[in-house]
């Protein structure tokens, strides 16, 4: 397969599933084993393409983020409690990714890793689904301090592949008493200092590379920027839709699923 066609194919993965609890990264591994490619040529790749998911973001919430800069600026107690809790949530992910980053990136190798993590994510999905009860906390800067540094914690869960950040975030927020709706709007509003994090980190340490021409280069990481771009905007707007009806029991299914085919696969090829 060809470097244009895979670097779309990745753009679709990374755009359909970085905001459901089903993990991006997990299936980006997934697509490495089943395409073939190599997965050292393909890392930073994988990683800098959620840039343009995470752009959907800011395209779809850009009414509430001009809303929070602007009431920043009028010190507005409720703007800020938002950048607070947001900032609050990012700070275990930025301590433990950076302390922790050569053995997530073995991980990283590990596509039985992410079969088993996306059966096992599943059923505590399922299970936090049945348990946990109504959320009455609406609205990210409704967040008690705890609560958003408890969020953070449980994010750190998806430094193993397959776990899911945005179902990690989500399901935590959910446990902790946050409203569907609003679990899921506090998952795609950290995503986006995690995610640019992330990949400042690989792209400063692969800058020489990057520069050289090796590995995959700017122009296919725009391509697959572009795609999860696109992508992540039709996805977003229906996973809000869907959870607010029907909860997360799909992902949950899709989830187990998914993850016993590709466990199945992996063993007998």
């Amino acid at each position: 397969m060809d470097t244009t066609t895979t670097a779309v194919l990745l753009g679709i993965v990374e755009g359909l599933t970085e905001f459901l609890p089903v993990s991006s990264t997990g299936h980006l591994i997934l697509a490495g084993a089943l395409l073939g490619y190599d997965d050292e040529q393909w890392k930073v790749f994988n990683i800098v393409i959620q840039l343009g998911a995470i752009a959907a973001v800011v395209v779809l919430y850009w009414r509430t983020f001009w809303a929070v800069l602007h009431g920043i600026l009028k010190r507005d107690a409720v703007s800020i409690r938002f950048v607070r809790n947001l900032i609050l949530a990012f700070f275990p992910a930025a301590v433990i990714g950076l302390a922790l980053h050569k053995q997530i990136e073995a991980l990283l190798g590990e596509p039985e890793v992410v079969a088993v993590a996306l059966i096992v994510g599943g059923f505590a999905i399922l299970a936090i689904e049945r348990l946990a009860k109504r959320g009455h906390i609406v609205g990210v800067a409704d967040i008690p301090l705890s609560r958003s540094f408890g969020i953070g914690v449980i994010q750190c869960l998806a430094m193993i592949p397959g776990v899911s950040r945005s179902g990690a975030t989500i399901l935590g927020a959910v446990s902790l008493g946050v409203e569907r709706r609003t679990a899921a709007e506090f998952s795609f509003f950290l995503a986006i200092p995690t995610m640019l994090g992330a990949s400042a980190v690989e792209i400063a340490k692969n800058r020489e590379a990057l520069a050289s021409g090796g590995g995959v280069g700017f122009d296919m990481i725009a391509l697959g920027m572009l795609v999860s771009f696109v992508v992540a905007i039709i996805v977003i707007k229906a996973f809000v839709s869907i959870v607010s009806r029907r909860g997360f029991g799909p992902f949950a299914w899709y989830r187990i699923m998914a993850g016993a085919a590709a466990l199945l696969w992996l063993l007998n090829k």
